[in-house]
């Protein structure tokens, strides 16, 4: 690990920040369950998943499936055939007896999810959608089939079929939003090789399973390849690409007595290394159980549909029985008795209530995705509204993720600024370090004009050199001016220095001539997401591996309300628990997977599509234009999906103010009452009327 592992976390605040409430509390650390799915494969998780794909498939099955029985249903039924005047067409004999047997099989296998939901809600005492749904059912059917059998009545199979078809597709849709989170441990196990470089005491190199590693075992890695488990380097040198771990922006050199992360990719040279740690001591280990213990001590709002689902259910369940009970002490038939409570059960059918927040989100979803969102998880999306704090990371997300030229410094006066980037690019086309492509990429955007070098050679750890011109040029580190003893002194220079960002020395003839600056560049997008959700009431901040100077930088460049310097991957989740200590709505924004913890520890965890796939899988809202401006999106249409929820919640209970009552007969004494199939009617239009307010949702300007 890079020299950052013997920080803490340090918070820094911009002079300028304003608006940041008192922080007398802070939250504790807490230390975290380490864990490591067996083997390294993930095959404990694995079952979850699956269980969750099995879910999906059985839905989507069940929904298709009974979507195409539900056709011949409606053809045959008594009200649609008269609606439609199809009756002479289709009348047969028995085809009540077809109906009936069409009904049942949509009843006994579409409607089995909610007839198993009811039993396992009854047993928990805890009634609520499945209980509802499946009364309801159950009550047209049973009603339905006695009609076919001779009781005097109407037949409500059509309303069975269409309901439980709408049931079907809401829960399908609803599961498929839950696979993501359950593969995110799967990624992040991905991070490892199969396989690692044994060598044997005689010298030989064998390939063995991680598994059969042990601490002391003397490891191989090979130019390219991923380190397998934490260890000790011992021999050779080389650099280390740790951004998917530490969200490191360059690659970090490592030499004998440095050590190294599992996970992390090794660049072009050789090495060997002695292992320090294995299974759920690694680094890697402990960042999938931080994933781990988060997802699974997240708590859950319940969802509204749920609470009113529970009273809708208590009050159609009592009014029905209760009518059913009076109009027989009335002295009324039992046929007349039992219409009334059929339809008040009928009539309280959850068609709206269902559709209510299913169909806000699938607007929704619709208008996300048009505008560059993908909403995962439902409840995170509904909670961005109540969002007080939004926690950036650097890293890729408020800046691009790669070195780009900052500053041109000309040191002796003999050269122009844009020939010292010149002579630099031409020594370093020949590198593919990332220092070396943000200087040629600098240069090709100036358009210079950058000659052929000759004798290139690279100078381990300290640049590399080659003939230009005629010239002997070198691109070399602060390191190497240390070394030879170049003594140099310049005040802008120390000042580039001074803000974090990384400055390399162009010699000729061992003299220098020039200086060039470089920093990972900040996202143009970002000024203007910053400012938006400052405008909206949002505090920003930000959490970053990097040193205090550079994260100091860029807050300030940004306005950032505030910021964390020096943070490691497994203290990025305790920061977000610390901001929410505060007593703040915290949404966490990154896309790298050291920011997975944290992002399924924040309130809503959004990730920048562009990013690793564990950080898009541990994510709730995902950023697929890579464009951090899209969070306040996020926000405002959080906002606006929620105000028409409760629109169609109000009025798909609210109505039943009026059509309960109505259904149980207290008009009857006016000569008014409500048959089994008005109630239907009355029902169809209140799913009508949420439907259309759905589609009345806009994406906010």
């Amino acid at each position: 690990m890079d020299d950052h592992r013997s920080h803490e976390g340090q918070r820094h605040q911009p002079e300028h920040a304003e608006g940041i409430p008192a922080r007398t509390h802070m939250r504790g650390s807490h230390d975290h369950g380490t864990s490591q799915p067996e083997g390294h494969s993930g095959t404990a998780h694995g079952g979850h998943a699956d269980h969750h794909a099995h879910m999906v498939a059985d839905f989507r099955r069940r929904f298709w499936i009974c979507l195409a029985v539900t056709i011949p249903i409606l053809l045959l039924s008594p009200l649609i055939k008269d609606a439609l005047n199809i009756s002479d067409a289709l009348d047969f004999p028995g085809e009540l007896y077809v109906l009936f047997v069409l009904s049942s099989f949509v009843y006994f296998y579409g409607g089995w999810p909610f007839l198993k939901g009811l039993r396992g809600e009854l047993r928990k005492r805890e009634p609520g959608m499945m209980t509802l749904i499946a009364v309801a059912i159950t009550v047209a059917y049973v009603y339905s089939s006695a009609v076919v059998f001779g009781l005097e009545g109407k037949l409500l199979f059509w309303e069975l079929a269409t309901l439980i078809d709408i049931m079907l597709l809401g829960h399908w849709l609803e599961m498929r939003s839950v696979m993501g989170a359950s593969r995110a441990l799967e990624k992040l196990v991905e991070l490892l090789p199969s396989e690692a470089h044994l060598i044997h005491t005689d010298g030989g190199v064998e390939d063995v399973p991680l598994d059969a590693l042990n601490p002391g075992d003397r490891v191989l890695v090979k130019p390219g390849e991923k380190i397998p488990v934490d260890g000790e380097l011992v021999k050779g040198e080389t650099s280390v690409d740790l951004s998917a771990l530490t969200g490191e922006s360059v690659p970090v050199s490592r030499s004998p007595g440095d050590g190294l992360i599992g996970g992390s990719v090794n660049g072009k040279g050789a090495v060997e290394m002695v292992i320090d740690k294995t299974g759920s001591d690694t680094y890697l280990s402990q960042v999938i159980g931080m994933v781990r213990e988060a997802q699974e001590s997240r708590s859950r709002t319940q969802d509204l549909a749920n609470r009113a689902a529970f009273w809708l259910t208590i009050i159609s369940i009592t009014v029905g029985v209760v009518t059913l009970v009076v109009w027989l002490v009335l002295g009324h038939t039992f046929e007349f008795s039992i219409e009334r409570s059929v339809t008040v059960m009928v009539i309280t059918c959850p068609h709206a209530l269902g559709l209510a927040i299913p169909l806000v989100v699938a607007v929704s979803t619709a208008l996300s995705a048009s505008n560059g969102l993908l909403i995962r998880d439902r409840s995170a999306f509904e909670r961005a509204r109540l969002l007080q704090a939004v926690v950036f990371d650097k890293t890729g997300t408020l800046t691009e993720g790669r070195f780009g030229v900052s500053d041109v410094v000309v040191l002796d006066g003999s050269q122009s600024k844009e020939e010292i980037l010149a002579l630099a690019a031409a020594v370093e086309s020949r590198s593919e370090h990332s220092i070396a492509r943000g200087i040629n990429e600098e240069a090709e955007r100036r358009g210079l004009e950058v000659a052929q070098p000759e004798g290139f050679k690279a100078v381990p750890g300290k640049g590399a050199l080659a003939t230009v011109g005629g010239k002997e040029v070198m691109v070399v580190s602060p390191g190497y001016l240390k070394e030879e003893h170049i003594d140099l002194e310049n005040e802008r220079v120390e000042e580039l220095a001074a803000q974090g960002k990384t400055v390399i020395y162009l010699l000729s003839s061992q003299e220098p001539i020039g200086a060039i600056a470089l920093a990972d560049i900040v996202r143009e997008e970002s000024r203007e997401a910053i400012a938006h959700l400052k405008e909206m009431g949002i505090q920003c901040m930000m959490l970053t591996g990097d040193s205090r100077q550079v994260a100091q930088q860029v807050a300030e460049d940004l306005g950032l309300n505030d910021y964390f310097a020096e943070v490691l991957p497994h203290e990025k989740s305790n920061k977000i628990q610390e901001i929410k200590g505060w007593g703040l709505v915290v949404a966490m924004v990154g896309d790298g997977v050291n920011d997975a913890p944290a992002l399924v520890e924040a309130d809503v965890g959004i990730a920048i599509g562009a990013g690793t796939d564990v950080a898009v899988e541990s994510a709730d809202i995902i950023l697929v234009r890579n464009d951090p401006r899209d969070v306040s999106s996020t926000l405002g249409l959080s906002r606006a999906t929620y105000r028409k929820m409760q629109q169609n919640l109000v009025w798909a209970t609210g109505y039943n103010a009026f059509a309960i009552p109505a259904a149980a007969g207290v008009l009857y004494p006016l000569g008014i009452v409500l048959g089994p199939a008005v109630g239907a009617v009355l029902m169809s239009l209140s799913t009508i009327i949420v439907a259309i307010n759905a589609r009345l949702l806009r994406m906010p300007s």
